[in-house]
Formats: structure tokens, sequence, C-alpha cells
């Protein structure tokens, strides 16, 4: 049988934390991984999350299956939180999933049910896992243009020219925040405009929204999702928990969807869950459960927003930080925009000869197409990385 097999392309990311990690370098720094790192390097437990996991171990008394759409407090819990009153619930229709990587899955399995082989736009360049979820799960891909690779801003006029030639058979899949891997976002007038170009066109939406908060703040960040559902008839949107909750390892996420009228949408739910249960059946709760118990709690989520509000400060804080250390020593402003990104990650553009020469001289990783993750930035390593960045690029 497996005879027939050949060896698969190994993750490019793992296979970076595999080299970080064989290196005996002490002063080496990690870039490339995409978790949040604290002050001191490691990946915490909000506080807000231990006190919910106490009060979960404490009170509960089952283990016993969720059901197919998984934990219902925790689905209106994020709906709360990620739409708000943006779009009339009787259109909306919620299921729980491992991760955002699970609500991407599922959410393009639906859409190839619904649309065999129809195309997923995406932006040049998105996250690298976007491409193989929409092909495995039988959809076609392309892209609309992103990111300037000499401004290290967004190409918006030509982004919008493509998505006003696209048409009710096309999805566009859009970065809720932070985009990743670039750090640049659109503005609000940006995104009233992308929602009238959606309208327009009748290209259905799907929003993948993994770091709500971790950009300028809760309902800053929610603005082009919840301006995009208020002005569609239909609509996709895959949430994650991993990053602004820091439940990584959890795996909970919610895939939610959209419809015409309240009928669509119970129609369109039985076909979601049916996939579901093809695949995983039923979600864990753990995740799900901490965050409803967070967002269900006025003095929990009073705690969890300003832990959250501390790690958005932070990296804002290293954005600035390097930025100035690079402008001291050069007396130039060509890496300025890493204070302009926003989220954890920014491209730096470099060329991957650089990135390679950083690695093998320096010790600080980064993943090959120059995306760096702020977070892993050593707070007293700033100056450090700026004359390195100098050195290589000079």
């Amino acid at each position: 049988m497996f005879e027939t097999l050949t060896k698969a392309p190994g993750d490019k990311i793992l296979a970076l934390m595999g080299e970080y990690a064989a290196d005996p370098r002490p002063a080496k720094i990690d870039l490339g991984v995409g978790v949040y790192k604290d002050e001191a390097g490691t990946t915490p437990v909000m506080s807000s999350v231990r006190k919910a996991e106490q009060r979960i171990l404490e009170s509960e008394k089952t283990k016993t299956y969720l059901g197919i759409a998984g934990n219902k407090g925790f689905a209106n819990a994020v709906l709360d939180l990620a739409l708000a009153d943006s779009v009339d619930r009787s259109r909306v229709r919620i299921a729980q999933a491992p991760g955002g990587t699970g609500s991407l899955w599922v959410l393009m399995q639906l859409v190839n049910r619904a649309r065999p082989g129809t195309t997923v736009w995406v932006s040049d360049p998105t996250w690298p896992n976007h491409n193989p979820i929409a092909v495995n799960s039988g959809l076609k891909v392309a892209t609309y243009p992103y990111f300037d690779a000499e401004t290290r801003g967004v190409k918006f006029d030509a982004m919008l020219a493509a998505l006003d030639r696209l048409g009710p058979d096309d999805v566009v899949l859009l970065h809720g925040c932070c985009h990743n891997p670039t750090g640049a976002n659109l503005t609000p007038e940006q995104w009233d405009r992308v929602a009238e170009s959606l309208a327009r066109t009748g290209a259905l939406p799907f929003i993948d929204l993994a770091y709500l908060g971790f950009g300028d703040g809760i309902e800053p960040d929610a603005y082009g999702t919840r301006k995009v559902l208020s002005m569609v008839p239909e609509a996709l949107v895959a949430f994650s928990g991993s990053k602004n909750f820091g439940l990584y390892r959890e795996r909970i996420g919610a895939a939610i969807l959209v419809a015409r009228n309240a009928e669509a949408a119970d129609i369109t739910q039985s076909q979601l869950l049916n996939i579901i249960r093809g695949a995983y059946s039923q979600p864990p709760d753990h995740g799900a459960e901490i965050i409803r118990t967070i967002l269900e709690d006025k003095e929990l989520r009073a705690e969890w927003e300003r832990e959250l509000d501390h790690m958005r400060a932070r990296m804002i804080g290293l954005r600035e930080k390097l930025a100035e250390a690079i402008r001291q020593r050069s007396n130039s402003t060509d890496f300025d925009f890493i204070a302009e990104h926003r989220g954890m990650f920014s491209l730096l553009g470099l060329e991957n000869s650089v990135v390679e020469h950083l690695k093998a001289t320096n010790g600080i990783y980064m993943i090959g197409d120059s995306r760096i993750n702020v977070a892993g930035i050593p707070e007293d390593r700033v100056g450090d990385l700026a004359e390195a960045l100098l050195a290589a690029t000079r």
C-alpha cells in the first residue's frame, strides 16, 4: 500500500524551530515561531485563564460529549465579542472547531460542498496554511495584490481593482486584522471600500479573524469584519482564540456563517455540522469553556482585557523601539514601517540570502520570507538586532 508514497515536504516553520533548538549559541534570537512571548521569552498562561481553569476544575461534573456544534455558551460569547450587533443574529450560525485552522478547514469544506472547485482569492502574500487548506478542500486558489514590497504597506488601489473584477462565484479570503505575514493592515476607510465592493460584486467574503485585540484593540480590530458583515447577504468568519487568550495548545476556534435569512442559515448550518460529524465528530471543550467562563464573568473579562492590553502595548512598544534603534544607527527611515505595522508580525522585505546570513552569522532566526515575530524580540537585545539588520542589508 504505502510503497506508492513519496516523502512529503517538511514544514518550514517546524524545521526552523528544530534548527533554533539545536543552535548552541547563547545569544541566539527566535523571531520565527508565531506565538506570543512575554518579557521573559516564554508564552505565558494568562492570569484570567488560570482563574477560569480553577473554576472549571471545581465545578465540572461530567466529561460527556458536547454535541457537534460544541459549547453553546462559548458560541454566544464569541458572537458577542466578534460581531456585536453588526448583523441580524437570526441569519448567523456558529460551530466550535479545533482552532482557527480547524475553523478554516470546515468552512472551506462547506464552500466546496456548495460550489465544487470554486476559486478562493487570497492576499499576496498570505498565511502559508491558507493555500493547502483550500486545495485539500477541493478549491482553486488565486491571489489578489496586497503587499507593496517598496513601501511595506498595502497596495490598496491594486487590491480594490482586483476585487471589483470578481463575481458571485468567487470567494475572497480577508485577514480581519493584524495581517499575517506582513503586519500591514487596512484602514477603516479602506475596509469601507472593500465592503462596498463585495456588496456590489456579490463575491463571498471569508474573513480569517485570528488576532482580534492584538492590533489596536478589540473594537478597532473588529471594525473590518463587522463592516463587511453589515453590508453583504452572505459571509464566513473563522475565529481563533489561540492568540488573544493564549490558548495555543487547546486548539479553540469557531466557524461562523452568515446567510441570507434564517431558513438559509439553518440549511447551511446542517451541512456544516454534517461535515464536522464526518471529520472529528465533536469538538473538545476545555478551551471553549475557558473562554466562556472569562467572557461571561464581569471581573474575569476585565482582567483578561487588561492582560490583552498589556500584550498589545508590549508588541507596539517593541516595534517602536526597533524602528527607533535602526533610525538612530542609520539616520534612515527605511525601517520605520515596523512601528506602523500592527499585530505579531512584520514582513521586512529581505532577500532569502540575507535571512540565511542573519541566521548563520548572528543566530537570528526568522521565516525565509523575512517575516518576524515582533513579540520574540528580547527587550534587552533591540540594539543588537538593529545593528545586525543594518550590517546584513548594507
